[in-house]
């Protein structure tokens, strides 16, 4: 089975731009937010996996504001004082330590799991995405928060992240896809760059994120038993695909890619079907959906998970029409999808991230699913209660502006606080005594 583990935006967040690649994040910069409404979201994306009969779990967001990474920028004083200062004499600062890019699960980490690593424990490797300074503050505290829910030390491994040197930039999942054919699994890493790299290799409007050398650090650390090493094709980062789950996405034996999605694109298929047996294989073509039209829609950031009843496509919204639709409908009619459901994600993807984006799959069997820290895993009761912890705890809407408000710190712990004891996690958080 494989767990879907969601993570949540945070009560400070923010339309920040600070994506550079990321066309919806660089078109939103600057927009009102709606905290409240976008947590919400990402509850209901969670309620309809749970329909489908998958195991869902929570990722709890990070504490934002970040004032240690204030303090650590020079600012001093009380909490208060150093984000009133940091406001004052540097606004970009601020808006790098109140990010809520965390949601975005799939960047957190990429998962080898136990059947499929050589010393057969699930591996859990977080990344540390130096690409970008709000999300490079996420390692440290990702790590700890992954320990404290992963802490069966008999079954799991959670390593730290790779040294925070360029030529092992790391940007987790969401450039890493584990292809399940008749023959074994087999794990697809996707690179932007190596250090051999031309320049005329690379992308020349937005940079590669992914180094081939990052990716091959994260195999042999999960010790992984089959790999794959692809590269994205540059034509797609310039086109807006800044990880390559924006351009490909797969469950099982079934792979949904773009035609123009990684380099030497047949060679690469023909090795995972070497290694993995026979794969159902959907390539888009440019003429039916071009790569402009796949980064607006987010066709290929579609979560697409086995179920009971077979395998289902959860959309966004934002593919409900147009030629998105129409290769969404040619698919299922072709028995590609069993169903096909849209949810909408709209705070989620003003920011740059769908249904993929939010959400870490862990494969574990059920003797592995009961070891994960028990008060993560979602059910209808606890679901509830988090709805209504956020319409408790979030603000309707928030502006680059009112980062500089000092209640936000105040408030952010008091709901951070709450929610540890909603999902039976004692003392997590640092304000708390905890770790993260």
């Amino acid at each position: 089975m494989e767990l879907q583990l969601d993570g949540l935006p945070g009560p400070t967040n923010i339309h920040g731009g600070l994506s550079p690649g990321n066309l919806a994040s660089q078109a939103n910069a600057g927009a009102k937010a709606h905290p409240r409404a976008a947590a919400r979201q990402c509850l209901a994306k969670m309620r309809a996996v749970m329909a489908l009969g998958v195991p869902q779990a929570v990722l709890p967001p990070l504490e934002r504001p970040d004032i240690s990474f204030l303090r650590a920028a020079g600012f001093a004083g009380t909490d208060a004082e150093v984000l009133v200062a940091a406001s004052r004499e540097d606004a970009q600062l601020v808006r790098h330590a109140s990010s809520s890019a965390f949601m975005w699960t799939a960047n957190c980490a990429t998962v080898i799991p136990a059947a499929d690593s050589a010393d057969h424990f699930c591996h859990l490797v977080p990344a540390n995405l130096t690409s970008l300074p709000h999300r490079s503050i996420e390692a440290g505290p990702r790590t700890r928060m992954l320990r404290h829910l992963f802490a069966d030390g008999e079954r799991f491994v959670v390593h730290d992240p790779l040294p925070a040197v360029s030529v092992l930039a790391d940007e987790g999942a969401a450039n890493h896809h584990r292809v399940q054919g008749p023959a074994g699994a087999c794990h697809l890493f996707v690179h932007g760059r190596t250090t051999a790299s031309a320049a005329a290799d690379l992308p020349q409007r937005f940079p590669a994120r992914q180094w081939q050398e990052a990716s091959a650090a994260v195999a042999r650390l999960g010790r992984a038993r089959a790999i794959v090493h692809a590269r994205q094709h540059p034509a797609a980062i310039d086109a807006g695909a800044f990880h390559n789950d924006v351009v490909m996405a797969g469950v099982a034996d079934r792979i949904l890619v773009h035609e123009r999605a990684l380099v030497d694109q047949p060679q690469v298929i023909a090795e995972l079907e070497r290694r993995c047996g026979t794969l159902r294989l959907a390539e888009i073509s440019e003429l039916e959906l071009s790569l402009e039209q796949a980064v607006r829609s987010y066709l290929f950031n579609s979560q697409m998970l086995d179920t009971p009843t077979g395998i289902v496509l959860l959309a966004p919204a934002e593919s409900a029409d147009g030629p998105a639709r129409a290769v969404i409908d040619r698919l299922k009619s072709e028995g590609f999808f069993a169903r096909t459901e849209f949810i909408d994600l709209r705070e989620s993807m003003m920011g740059g991230g769908g249904p993929a984006c939010l959400r870490l799959r862990v494969p574990l069997d059920e003797s592995g699913l009961a070891a994960v820290a028990g008060g993560i895993i979602l059910d209808e009761d606890k679901l509830r209660r988090l709805e209504q912890w956020v319409d408790r705890r979030y603000r309707r809407d928030l502006a680059l502006s009112d980062l500089r408000d000092p209640a936000l710190i105040g408030e952010c712990r008091t709901a951070l606080d709450e929610l540890t004891r909603i999902l039976d996690l004692g003392k997590l958080y640092r304000f708390q005594g905890g770790s993260v």
